[in-house]
């Protein structure tokens, strides 16, 4: 396994097993898997609702806790200093862990400054071991990391051959700030799995199209989480530290590059709504659990 150093100091394994949309009657058994086969890096958050089913898994596997980097991310209906802290502590009794050793707050959007102090603070206390940041375009990120007591470590953003962020990832550079990739395949859209011209530079390494895109992206300095409910896939996906990229490689992949998002933009009023709504929904069917609760 690489590792990468962050500007704190601490060392963050390169390659990661991610749970985003891993059911929670999959996920234990996702993570026992990944864990068996040498990750020892995994990615989860709040809005996933599967923390509880990761610390489930790390503690069966037995391997001391000090050997997994666990990442989880802080929802916007949490931002605010007290709720932030809250939800926070709650993520570790899900964990099953003393501390986290990365947070991340998942959006650009509501009370980013509050949410940030909450994690500025934890920090402090040694309950993270490091803070960033998530789906923040460059302006955000150079915002935060301007006026914060503490810059972020890590910003976790969309990142594939179809949308390649050289740009952002300069820019994240610049203020110290590692790049990791979610997404990393893109989720496959825009046919990567099958395209032709990844695929010839696969063929002379004896490498998947899946393989050849890890491999880029780590060549490129970026941390990388794929997901797979599949063992022989998490393996496949492991298997990429034992060939390296030729520069035309490098060159053949950048031209492959979009420059837009396979999803949505973070900067389009219509999805902004889409999170400020989904948010007061949640908080609206809170409340009413709650209230169904005390009659």
């Amino acid at each position: 396994m690489k590792y990468v150093t962050l500007s704190n100091g601490v060392k963050m394994p390169m390659l990661g097993y991610g749970v985003y949309q891993v059911s929670k009657d999959e996920c234990e058994r996702c993570v026992l898997d990944a864990l068996s086969l040498g990750y020892r890096h995994i990615d989860t958050a709040q809005s996933y609702f599967n923390e509880e089913e990761v610390g489930n898994a790390i503690v069966k596997s037995g391997i001391p806790r000090e050997e997994i980097f666990i990442t989880t991310k802080v929802w916007l209906e949490h931002y605010g200093y007290e709720e932030t802290k809250k939800s926070i502590y709650d993520s570790l009794c899900k964990l099953q862990t003393s501390y986290i050793d990365l947070v991340l707050l998942h959006q650009p959007f509501a009370d980013i400054y509050g949410a940030w102090r909450a994690l500025e603070d934890l920090y402090a206390d040694g309950k993270i071991k490091a803070i960033g940041i998530s789906n923040f375009y460059p302006d955000r990120m150079i915002d935060i990391c301007s006026f914060a007591r503490i810059k972020p470590m890590v910003n976790q953003i969309e990142l594939h051959p179809l949308n390649q962020q050289i740009d952002a990832q300069k820019w994240n550079e610049k203020y110290g700030v590692q790049v990791e990739a979610w997404a990393p395949f893109g989720e496959g859209r825009g046919g990567l799995f099958t395209n032709e011209v990844i695929a010839e530079i696969g063929k002379k390494y004896n490498k998947t199209n899946a393989q050849v895109i890890l491999r880029w992206e780590l060549q490129r300095g970026i941390v990388i989480i794929p997901k797979s409910v599949h063992k022989e896939r998490m393996a496949q996906n492991l298997d990429v530290f034992d060939f390296e990229l030729t520069e035309e490689d490098m060159k053949v992949m950048s031209s492959l590059d979009k420059q837009e998002s396979s999803f949505f933009s973070h900067r389009d009023p219509n999805m902004v709504e889409w999170f400020a709504k989904m948010v007061e929904e949640r908080k609206h069917n809170k409340n009413h659990k709650k209230e169904k609760k005390n009659w």
